[in-house]
Protein backbone atom coordinates (compact mmCIF):
# COMPACT_ATOMS: atom_id res chain seq x y z
CA UNK A 1 0.00 0.00 0.00
CA UNK A 2 1.23 3.41 -1.01
CA UNK A 3 1.03 5.68 1.79
CA UNK A 4 0.52 9.11 2.81
CA UNK A 5 2.07 14.14 4.82
CA UNK A 6 1.14 16.76 7.29
CA UNK A 7 0.56 20.48 6.48
CA UNK A 8 1.78 23.21 9.03
CA UNK A 9 0.77 26.83 9.21
CA UNK A 10 1.70 29.98 9.42
CA UNK A 11 1.78 32.59 12.04
CA UNK A 12 0.35 35.98 11.41
CA UNK A 13 -3.53 35.79 12.37
CA UNK A 14 -6.00 37.73 10.12
CA UNK A 15 -9.70 36.53 10.42
CA UNK A 16 -13.00 37.76 8.58
CA UNK A 17 -16.43 36.57 8.96
CA UNK A 18 -18.94 36.97 6.46
CA UNK A 19 -22.62 36.31 6.39
CA UNK A 20 -25.01 35.57 3.86
CA UNK A 21 -28.94 35.24 4.29
CA UNK A 22 -29.93 33.57 1.57
CA UNK A 23 -33.54 32.61 0.00
CA UNK A 24 -35.44 29.44 0.55
CA UNK A 25 -35.13 27.56 -2.69
CA UNK A 26 -34.71 24.30 -4.24
CA UNK A 27 -31.68 22.34 -3.49
CA UNK A 28 -32.89 19.96 -6.35
CA UNK A 29 -33.31 23.57 -8.85
CA UNK A 30 -31.24 22.75 -11.83
CA UNK A 31 -29.36 19.40 -10.29
CA UNK A 32 -32.39 17.62 -9.32
CA UNK A 33 -30.58 16.52 -5.90
CA UNK A 34 -32.20 15.84 -2.78
CA UNK A 35 -31.04 16.10 1.03
CA UNK A 36 -29.95 12.81 2.34
CA UNK A 37 -31.01 11.28 5.63
CA UNK A 38 -34.25 13.17 6.31
CA UNK A 39 -35.65 12.15 2.50
CA UNK A 40 -37.08 15.63 2.35
CA UNK A 41 -36.53 17.68 -0.70
CA UNK A 42 -34.78 21.24 -0.16
CA UNK A 43 -37.93 23.33 -1.07
CA UNK A 44 -39.61 21.97 1.92
CA UNK A 45 -37.32 23.19 4.78
CA UNK A 46 -35.74 26.66 5.45
CA UNK A 47 -32.28 27.63 4.82
CA UNK A 48 -30.22 25.48 7.20
CA UNK A 49 -27.80 28.13 8.79
CA UNK A 50 -24.23 27.32 8.95
CA UNK A 51 -21.32 28.56 11.68
CA UNK A 52 -17.94 27.34 9.51
CA UNK A 53 -14.25 27.73 9.99
CA UNK A 54 -12.77 27.66 6.52
CA UNK A 55 -9.53 28.00 4.98
CA UNK A 56 -8.90 30.94 3.02
CA UNK A 57 -6.61 30.70 -0.11
CA UNK A 58 -7.21 32.95 -3.00
CA UNK A 59 -8.75 36.78 -2.23
CA UNK A 60 -11.83 37.30 0.52
CA UNK A 61 -15.22 36.00 -1.16
CA UNK A 62 -18.06 38.25 -1.41
CA UNK A 63 -20.73 36.03 -0.16
CA UNK A 64 -23.47 38.05 -2.20
CA UNK A 65 -21.78 36.88 -5.76
CA UNK A 66 -23.01 34.81 -8.00
CA UNK A 67 -21.29 31.87 -6.88
CA UNK A 68 -21.85 31.93 -3.67
CA UNK A 69 -25.44 32.76 -3.79
CA UNK A 70 -26.30 29.88 -5.95
CA UNK A 71 -24.21 27.66 -3.50
CA UNK A 72 -26.40 28.87 -0.85
CA UNK A 73 -29.37 28.23 -3.16
CA UNK A 74 -28.45 24.88 -4.19
CA UNK A 75 -27.94 23.43 -0.99
CA UNK A 76 -30.33 25.40 0.48
CA UNK A 77 -28.18 26.77 3.56
CA UNK A 78 -27.13 30.24 4.89
CA UNK A 79 -23.44 30.18 5.31
CA UNK A 80 -21.78 31.95 8.23
CA UNK A 81 -17.89 31.79 7.21
CA UNK A 82 -14.95 32.59 9.28
CA UNK A 83 -12.53 32.89 6.67
CA UNK A 84 -8.93 32.41 7.91
CA UNK A 85 -5.67 32.59 5.60
CA UNK A 86 -4.31 29.47 4.90
CA UNK A 87 -0.89 30.43 6.11
CA UNK A 88 -2.76 31.32 9.82
CA UNK A 89 -5.14 27.80 9.43
CA UNK A 90 -3.13 26.10 12.15
CA UNK A 91 -1.94 28.46 13.98
CA UNK A 92 -5.61 30.26 13.84
CA UNK A 93 -6.80 26.22 14.65
CA UNK A 94 -5.05 25.42 17.97
CA UNK A 95 -5.90 29.13 19.50
CA UNK A 96 -10.39 27.83 18.54
CA UNK A 97 -9.53 24.54 20.34
CA UNK A 98 -7.84 26.48 23.18
CA UNK A 99 -10.59 28.27 24.28
CA UNK A 100 -13.31 26.11 23.93
CA UNK A 101 -15.16 28.57 21.37
CA UNK A 102 -16.37 26.23 18.87
CA UNK A 103 -17.92 27.28 15.71
CA UNK A 104 -20.96 24.00 14.76
CA UNK A 105 -18.52 23.39 12.26
CA UNK A 106 -14.85 23.19 11.41
CA UNK A 107 -13.48 22.37 8.25
CA UNK A 108 -9.41 21.92 8.75
CA UNK A 109 -6.85 21.15 6.99
CA UNK A 110 -4.81 18.57 8.57
CA UNK A 111 -7.59 16.14 10.38
CA UNK A 112 -4.95 13.97 12.23
CA UNK A 113 -3.44 17.16 13.90
CA UNK A 114 -2.43 16.48 17.71
CA UNK A 115 -4.26 19.13 19.57
CA UNK A 116 -7.08 18.21 17.43
CA UNK A 117 -6.85 14.70 18.20
CA UNK A 118 -6.41 15.99 21.92
CA UNK A 119 -9.95 17.65 21.27
CA UNK A 120 -11.32 15.25 20.57
CA UNK A 121 -10.75 12.36 22.84
CA UNK A 122 -11.79 15.45 25.17
CA UNK A 123 -15.09 15.62 23.59
CA UNK A 124 -15.03 18.47 21.96
CA UNK A 125 -16.62 16.99 18.67
CA UNK A 126 -19.44 14.50 17.59
CA UNK A 127 -18.86 11.11 17.22
CA UNK A 128 -20.39 9.99 13.73
CA UNK A 129 -20.34 6.48 13.46
CA UNK A 130 -23.56 5.65 14.92
CA UNK A 131 -25.28 8.51 12.30
CA UNK A 132 -23.34 7.55 9.55
CA UNK A 133 -24.10 3.62 10.06
CA UNK A 134 -23.56 1.40 6.73
CA UNK A 135 -23.61 4.33 5.13
CA UNK A 136 -26.87 3.46 3.18
CA UNK A 137 -28.68 6.63 4.14
CA UNK A 138 -25.64 8.39 3.02
CA UNK A 139 -25.21 7.10 -0.68
CA UNK A 140 -22.68 10.15 -1.38
CA UNK A 141 -20.83 9.68 1.12
CA UNK A 142 -19.72 6.34 1.08
CA UNK A 143 -19.71 5.43 -2.89
CA UNK A 144 -18.71 9.06 -4.13
CA UNK A 145 -15.26 10.22 -2.05
CA UNK A 146 -11.74 8.45 -2.25
CA UNK A 147 -11.43 4.52 -1.16
CA UNK A 148 -10.62 4.20 2.22
CA UNK A 149 -11.63 7.76 3.36
CA UNK A 150 -13.46 6.85 6.42
CA UNK A 151 -10.65 3.87 7.12
CA UNK A 152 -7.86 6.54 7.37
CA UNK A 153 -9.64 9.06 9.73
CA UNK A 154 -11.11 7.27 12.34
CA UNK A 155 -9.67 7.41 16.06
CA UNK A 156 -9.94 5.63 18.63
CA UNK A 157 -12.20 3.12 15.71
CA UNK A 158 -14.70 6.39 15.47
CA UNK A 159 -15.06 8.39 12.98
CA UNK A 160 -15.45 12.65 13.88
CA UNK A 161 -14.53 14.12 10.45
CA UNK A 162 -15.77 13.96 7.11
CA UNK A 163 -13.32 14.08 4.14
CA UNK A 164 -12.76 16.84 1.86
CA UNK A 165 -12.45 14.45 -1.33
CA UNK A 166 -9.36 15.99 -3.42
CA UNK A 167 -7.12 13.64 -6.11
CA UNK A 168 -4.50 11.72 -4.67
CA UNK A 169 -2.12 13.68 -7.07
CA UNK A 170 -1.94 17.17 -5.95
CA UNK A 171 1.27 18.94 -5.20
CA UNK A 172 4.31 19.39 -8.66
CA UNK A 173 7.35 20.73 -8.21
CA UNK A 174 6.84 22.96 -10.90
CA UNK A 175 9.90 24.73 -12.68
CA UNK A 176 9.88 27.34 -15.56
CA UNK A 177 10.01 25.32 -18.62
CA UNK A 178 9.95 28.50 -21.35
CA UNK A 179 13.42 28.98 -18.55
CA UNK A 180 14.74 26.01 -19.26
CA UNK A 181 14.48 26.94 -23.13
CA UNK A 182 16.30 29.90 -23.17
CA UNK A 183 19.06 28.28 -21.22
CA UNK A 184 19.13 24.93 -23.38
CA UNK A 185 18.71 23.17 -20.19
CA UNK A 186 16.97 19.62 -20.50
CA UNK A 187 14.31 19.40 -18.21
CA UNK A 188 15.42 17.61 -15.01
CA UNK A 189 14.68 14.15 -14.12
CA UNK A 190 16.57 13.57 -10.93
CA UNK A 191 17.62 15.48 -8.03
CA UNK A 192 21.22 16.19 -9.37
CA UNK A 193 19.92 17.37 -12.50
CA UNK A 194 17.25 19.76 -10.70
CA UNK A 195 20.54 21.17 -8.49
CA UNK A 196 22.48 21.62 -11.73
CA UNK A 197 19.50 23.50 -13.47
CA UNK A 198 18.23 25.72 -10.83
CA UNK A 199 22.98 26.73 -10.29
CA UNK A 200 22.07 27.72 -14.25
CA UNK A 201 18.84 29.18 -13.92
CA UNK A 202 19.77 31.38 -10.84
CA UNK A 203 23.23 32.22 -12.49
CA UNK A 204 21.89 33.46 -15.61
CA UNK A 205 19.33 36.01 -16.90
CA UNK A 206 16.24 34.07 -17.99
CA UNK A 207 14.19 37.09 -17.36
CA UNK A 208 16.42 39.72 -19.64
CA UNK A 209 16.56 42.48 -17.00
CA UNK A 210 19.82 42.43 -16.88
CA UNK A 211 20.08 41.46 -13.29
CA UNK A 212 20.93 37.95 -11.79
CA UNK A 213 18.40 38.32 -9.34
CA UNK A 214 16.31 35.23 -10.45
CA UNK A 215 15.82 33.10 -7.32
CA UNK A 216 15.59 29.30 -7.50
CA UNK A 217 13.68 27.25 -5.02
CA UNK A 218 10.81 28.88 -2.96
CA UNK A 219 8.31 28.15 -0.36
CA UNK A 220 7.28 28.43 2.99
CA UNK A 221 6.95 26.79 6.11
CA UNK A 222 9.48 24.26 8.11
CA UNK A 223 11.60 24.32 4.29
CA UNK A 224 9.07 24.70 1.33
CA UNK A 225 5.93 23.37 2.97
CA UNK A 226 4.03 21.91 0.30
CA UNK A 227 7.02 20.41 -1.29
CA UNK A 228 8.87 19.04 1.82
CA UNK A 229 7.28 15.33 1.44
CA UNK A 230 7.65 15.56 -2.17
CA UNK A 231 11.86 15.52 -1.80
CA UNK A 232 11.44 13.77 1.71
CA UNK A 233 10.21 11.22 -0.53
CA UNK A 234 13.09 10.98 -2.85
CA UNK A 235 15.13 9.96 0.01
CA UNK A 236 12.78 7.56 1.21
CA UNK A 237 11.86 9.56 4.01
CA UNK A 238 8.13 8.08 3.05
CA UNK A 239 8.76 4.75 3.65
CA UNK A 240 8.08 3.00 7.40
CA UNK A 241 11.03 3.07 8.98
CA UNK A 242 11.55 1.02 12.45
CA UNK A 243 14.13 1.53 15.66
CA UNK A 244 15.30 -0.86 17.08
CA UNK A 245 12.09 -1.95 19.69
CA UNK A 246 10.55 -2.17 16.21
CA UNK A 247 8.55 1.31 16.47
CA UNK A 248 7.69 3.53 13.49
CA UNK A 249 9.83 6.31 13.41
CA UNK A 250 7.81 9.52 13.07
CA UNK A 251 9.25 10.49 8.98
CA UNK A 252 10.57 14.01 10.32
CA UNK A 253 12.76 12.21 12.56
CA UNK A 254 13.90 9.15 10.28
CA UNK A 255 17.29 9.05 8.93
CA UNK A 256 16.57 10.18 5.52
CA UNK A 257 14.66 13.00 6.49
CA UNK A 258 18.04 14.05 7.83
CA UNK A 259 19.74 13.43 4.46
CA UNK A 260 16.95 15.36 3.24
CA UNK A 261 17.34 18.44 5.37
CA UNK A 262 21.37 17.77 4.32
CA UNK A 263 20.32 18.27 0.57
CA UNK A 264 18.78 21.84 1.36
CA UNK A 265 21.37 23.02 3.36
CA UNK A 266 23.63 22.29 -0.13
CA UNK A 267 21.05 24.17 -2.33
CA UNK A 268 21.16 27.24 0.19
CA UNK A 269 25.24 27.23 0.73
CA UNK A 270 24.76 27.36 -3.34
CA UNK A 271 22.49 29.68 -3.08
CA UNK A 272 19.55 28.12 -5.24
CA UNK A 273 17.03 28.03 -1.80
CA UNK A 274 15.30 31.47 -1.31
CA UNK A 275 16.98 32.74 1.79
CA UNK A 276 13.94 34.10 3.47
CA UNK A 277 12.36 30.25 2.88
CA UNK A 278 12.18 29.95 6.77
CA UNK A 279 9.98 32.72 7.34
CA UNK A 280 7.93 33.16 3.92
CA UNK A 281 4.30 33.52 4.05
CA UNK A 282 2.17 31.44 1.47
CA UNK A 283 1.14 34.58 -0.39
CA UNK A 284 4.33 36.36 -0.36
CA UNK A 285 6.02 33.10 -2.68
CA UNK A 286 2.80 32.77 -4.75
CA UNK A 287 3.15 36.45 -5.47
CA UNK A 288 6.62 35.44 -6.19
CA UNK A 289 5.89 33.03 -8.99
CA UNK A 290 2.98 34.83 -10.30
CA UNK A 291 5.09 37.83 -11.41
CA UNK A 292 8.44 35.34 -12.69
CA UNK A 293 10.76 36.23 -9.82
CA UNK A 294 11.15 32.22 -9.44
CA UNK A 295 12.33 29.57 -11.05
CA UNK A 296 10.77 26.46 -9.05
CA UNK A 297 7.80 25.80 -6.57
CA UNK A 298 5.78 22.85 -5.04
CA UNK A 299 1.96 23.59 -5.14
CA UNK A 300 -1.23 22.04 -6.19
CA UNK A 301 -1.12 21.40 -9.52
CA UNK A 302 -4.31 22.85 -11.22
CA UNK A 303 -2.74 26.31 -10.22
CA UNK A 304 -0.34 26.53 -13.93
CA UNK A 305 -3.02 27.50 -16.37
CA UNK A 306 -3.72 30.61 -14.33
CA UNK A 307 -0.23 31.27 -12.71
CA UNK A 308 1.15 31.58 -16.44
CA UNK A 309 -1.31 33.99 -17.25
CA UNK A 310 -0.20 36.19 -14.31
CA UNK A 311 3.31 35.94 -15.28
CA UNK A 312 2.44 36.82 -18.91
CA UNK A 313 0.44 39.82 -17.12
CA UNK A 314 3.65 40.55 -15.32
CA UNK A 315 5.41 41.58 -18.53
CA UNK A 316 7.17 37.81 -19.89
CA UNK A 317 6.01 36.33 -22.64
CA UNK A 318 4.52 32.66 -23.16
CA UNK A 319 5.93 31.65 -19.75
CA UNK A 320 5.18 27.99 -19.52
CA UNK A 321 5.03 25.73 -16.15
CA UNK A 322 5.56 21.90 -16.01
CA UNK A 323 6.02 19.73 -12.83
CA UNK A 324 8.54 17.48 -12.75
CA UNK A 325 9.44 13.58 -12.33
CA UNK A 326 12.65 13.87 -10.04
CA UNK A 327 14.59 10.24 -9.53
CA UNK A 328 16.14 10.82 -6.23
CA UNK A 329 18.30 8.03 -4.20
CA UNK A 330 15.67 6.15 -3.04
CA UNK A 331 12.85 6.99 -4.70
CA UNK A 332 10.53 9.24 -6.86
CA UNK A 333 10.15 13.05 -5.62
CA UNK A 334 6.12 12.84 -5.62
CA UNK A 335 4.02 12.92 -2.52
CA UNK A 336 0.28 11.67 -2.93
CA UNK A 337 -2.81 12.73 -0.60
CA UNK A 338 -5.03 10.68 0.60
CA UNK A 339 -7.70 11.91 -1.29
CA UNK A 340 -8.50 14.25 1.33
CA UNK A 341 -6.07 15.22 4.43
CA UNK A 342 -9.30 17.50 5.85
CA UNK A 343 -12.08 16.98 7.10
CA UNK A 344 -15.03 18.89 8.43
CA UNK A 345 -16.19 18.18 12.04
CA UNK A 346 -19.15 19.04 14.50
CA UNK A 347 -18.88 20.36 17.29
CA UNK A 348 -20.57 18.73 20.18
CA UNK A 349 -22.32 21.76 21.29
CA UNK A 350 -24.70 21.59 18.06
CA UNK A 351 -27.83 19.66 18.98
CA UNK A 352 -28.10 16.26 17.65
CA UNK A 353 -31.13 17.40 15.82
CA UNK A 354 -29.17 19.44 13.92
CA UNK A 355 -25.88 16.94 13.37
CA UNK A 356 -28.09 14.96 11.29
CA UNK A 357 -29.20 18.51 9.17
CA UNK A 358 -25.56 19.04 8.96
CA UNK A 359 -24.87 15.36 7.82
CA UNK A 360 -27.64 16.10 5.12
CA UNK A 361 -25.75 18.97 4.25
CA UNK A 362 -22.29 17.24 2.98
CA UNK A 363 -24.27 14.70 1.56
CA UNK A 364 -25.73 16.37 -0.96
CA UNK A 365 -22.01 18.55 -1.19
CA UNK A 366 -20.66 14.63 -2.12
CA UNK A 367 -22.87 14.60 -5.39
CA UNK A 368 -21.44 14.88 -9.09
CA UNK A 369 -24.37 17.87 -9.00
CA UNK A 370 -22.99 19.78 -6.29
CA UNK A 371 -19.10 18.96 -7.11
CA UNK A 372 -19.84 19.40 -10.46
CA UNK A 373 -20.49 23.25 -9.80
CA UNK A 374 -17.91 23.79 -7.27
CA UNK A 375 -15.56 23.50 -9.96
CA UNK A 376 -16.88 25.06 -12.56
CA UNK A 377 -19.96 27.23 -11.60
CA UNK A 378 -23.37 28.70 -13.38
CA UNK A 379 -22.99 27.37 -17.42
CA UNK A 380 -22.68 31.21 -19.50
CA UNK A 381 -22.06 33.06 -16.02
CA UNK A 382 -18.63 31.06 -14.80
CA UNK A 383 -17.94 28.89 -18.18
CA UNK A 384 -18.16 28.42 -21.63
CA UNK A 385 -17.85 25.07 -23.41
CA UNK A 386 -15.29 25.20 -25.89
CA UNK A 387 -14.07 21.81 -27.73
CA UNK A 388 -16.15 19.68 -25.06
CA UNK A 389 -14.05 21.57 -21.85
CA UNK A 390 -15.62 23.73 -19.43
CA UNK A 391 -13.49 26.74 -19.52
CA UNK A 392 -13.72 29.59 -16.84
CA UNK A 393 -14.62 33.09 -17.63
CA UNK A 394 -13.23 35.91 -16.39
CA UNK A 395 -15.71 36.13 -13.69
CA UNK A 396 -15.72 32.19 -12.71
CA UNK A 397 -11.68 33.00 -12.42
CA UNK A 398 -12.13 35.67 -10.30
CA UNK A 399 -15.65 33.31 -8.02
CA UNK A 400 -14.08 29.84 -9.16
CA UNK A 401 -11.45 28.71 -6.86
CA UNK A 402 -9.64 26.67 -3.91
CA UNK A 403 -11.71 28.69 -1.16
CA UNK A 404 -14.49 28.16 -3.70
CA UNK A 405 -14.12 24.61 -2.93
CA UNK A 406 -13.43 24.22 0.72
CA UNK A 407 -17.04 24.28 2.42
CA UNK A 408 -18.24 20.76 1.35
CA UNK A 409 -17.23 17.32 1.13
CA UNK A 410 -17.55 17.01 -2.66
CA UNK A 411 -17.02 13.78 -5.07
CA UNK A 412 -13.59 12.06 -5.89
CA UNK A 413 -11.81 13.22 -8.70
CA UNK A 414 -8.72 11.43 -10.17
CA UNK A 415 -7.43 14.63 -11.78
CA UNK A 416 -9.60 17.41 -9.95
CA UNK A 417 -6.01 19.23 -8.40
CA UNK A 418 -4.52 18.84 -11.85
CA UNK A 419 -6.57 19.99 -14.49
CA UNK A 420 -7.39 24.05 -14.52
CA UNK A 421 -10.62 25.33 -15.08
CA UNK A 422 -8.94 27.83 -17.05
CA UNK A 423 -6.99 25.91 -19.64
CA UNK A 424 -8.69 24.22 -22.80
CA UNK A 425 -9.13 20.72 -23.42
CA UNK A 426 -5.91 20.36 -24.93
CA UNK A 427 -3.80 22.29 -22.13
CA UNK A 428 -5.26 20.07 -19.58
CA UNK A 429 -4.80 16.77 -22.06
CA UNK A 430 -1.50 17.86 -21.76
CA UNK A 431 -1.30 18.62 -18.10
CA UNK A 432 -2.54 15.11 -17.31
CA UNK A 433 -0.22 13.70 -19.60
CA UNK A 434 2.72 14.99 -17.77
CA UNK A 435 1.41 13.58 -14.48
CA UNK A 436 -0.24 10.66 -15.11
CA UNK A 437 2.45 8.04 -13.30
CA UNK A 438 2.42 10.33 -10.12
CA UNK A 439 -0.06 8.16 -9.00
CA UNK A 440 1.99 4.81 -9.60
CA UNK A 441 5.25 5.83 -8.05
CA UNK A 442 4.65 8.50 -6.02
CA UNK A 443 3.99 7.89 -2.30
CA UNK A 444 2.00 8.79 0.93
CA UNK A 445 2.85 9.48 3.86
CA UNK A 446 2.11 7.05 6.82
CA UNK A 447 2.01 9.97 9.33
CA UNK A 448 -1.35 11.33 7.45
CA UNK A 449 -3.31 8.84 9.17
CA UNK A 450 -1.47 7.25 12.04
CA UNK A 451 -2.42 8.46 15.13
CA UNK A 452 -0.26 8.16 18.85
CA UNK A 453 -1.82 9.21 22.28
CA UNK A 454 1.52 9.50 23.51
CA UNK A 455 3.15 11.17 20.44
CA UNK A 456 0.34 14.31 20.65
CA UNK A 457 2.28 14.86 24.35
CA UNK A 458 5.82 14.59 22.84
CA UNK A 459 5.29 16.37 19.72
CA UNK A 460 3.59 19.20 21.68
CA UNK A 461 6.76 19.47 23.79
CA UNK A 462 9.19 19.47 21.20
CA UNK A 463 7.72 20.59 17.14
CA UNK A 464 9.08 23.78 17.36
CA UNK A 465 12.59 23.41 18.53
CA UNK A 466 12.66 20.97 15.95
CA UNK A 467 11.62 23.52 12.75
CA UNK A 468 14.18 25.46 14.54
CA UNK A 469 17.10 23.33 14.41
CA UNK A 470 16.57 21.78 10.61
CA UNK A 471 16.49 26.08 9.91
CA UNK A 472 19.38 26.76 11.54
CA UNK A 473 21.22 23.10 9.69
CA UNK A 474 19.91 24.24 6.71
CA UNK A 475 21.08 27.54 7.32
CA UNK A 476 24.60 26.36 8.86
CA UNK A 477 23.77 27.61 12.04
CA UNK A 478 24.46 24.37 13.55
CA UNK A 479 26.56 21.43 12.18
CA UNK A 480 24.57 17.86 10.37
CA UNK A 481 26.18 16.22 13.24
CA UNK A 482 24.72 18.32 15.95
CA UNK A 483 21.46 18.11 14.44
CA UNK A 484 21.14 14.08 14.18
CA UNK A 485 22.50 14.44 17.90
CA UNK A 486 19.38 16.49 18.36
CA UNK A 487 16.92 13.68 16.10
CA UNK A 488 18.67 10.70 18.18
CA UNK A 489 17.99 12.97 21.90
CA UNK A 490 14.30 12.82 20.35
CA UNK A 491 14.27 9.49 19.39
CA UNK A 492 15.53 7.74 22.63
CA UNK A 493 13.04 9.59 25.06
CA UNK A 494 11.02 7.20 26.43
CA UNK A 495 8.20 8.65 25.84
CA UNK A 496 9.12 8.94 21.66
CA UNK A 497 9.83 5.40 21.41
CA UNK A 498 6.45 4.34 23.60
CA UNK A 499 5.06 6.48 20.95
CA UNK A 500 6.55 4.56 17.63
CA UNK A 501 5.25 1.53 19.31
CA UNK A 502 1.70 3.12 19.31
CA UNK A 503 2.32 4.28 15.34
CA UNK A 504 3.17 0.45 14.31
CA UNK A 505 0.63 -1.03 16.17
CA UNK A 506 -1.60 1.21 14.67
CA UNK A 507 -0.03 0.71 11.34
CA UNK A 508 -0.75 -2.66 11.16
CA UNK A 509 -4.31 -2.59 10.94
CA UNK A 510 -4.13 -0.79 7.80
CA UNK A 511 -1.95 -3.40 6.01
Amino acid sequence: MKRPKRRTGGIALLTLGLALAAGCSTAGTGTGVKTGQNGTSADEKKPLRIQMFAGLYNDVPDMNNAYWAEWQKRTNSRLEIEWVPAGDLNTKLDLVLASGDLPEVLAVPDFKRPTLISAIKNGAFWDLTPFLGDFSQYPNLKNNTVKDAFKYRTVGGKIYSLPGSRSRIDIGIKIRKDWLDKLNIPVPTTLDEYEAALKKIVEGDPDGNGKKDTLGLIGNGVIVNDGDAAFAAAFGSLEPTYNAEGGLIYTNLTPQYTETVAWFRKLYEQGLLAKEFAVMKRTQAEELYKTGRAASYARSIWWDKEWENEIEKAGQKDPKIVNLTLKGPKGYAIDLAIGGGGGFLISKKVPEAKVKQLLDYFELTASREISDFSYYGIPDVHYKTVDGQKVLTEQGVKEVNTTSKGVGVLAYEKWGKVISASGNKAYNDAKIKEVEKYDEIGQVDPFRYLVSDSWINVWSKYENEWRANVTKAIVGQISMDEYRSYVDKINNLPETKQAYKEFAEHYKSFK
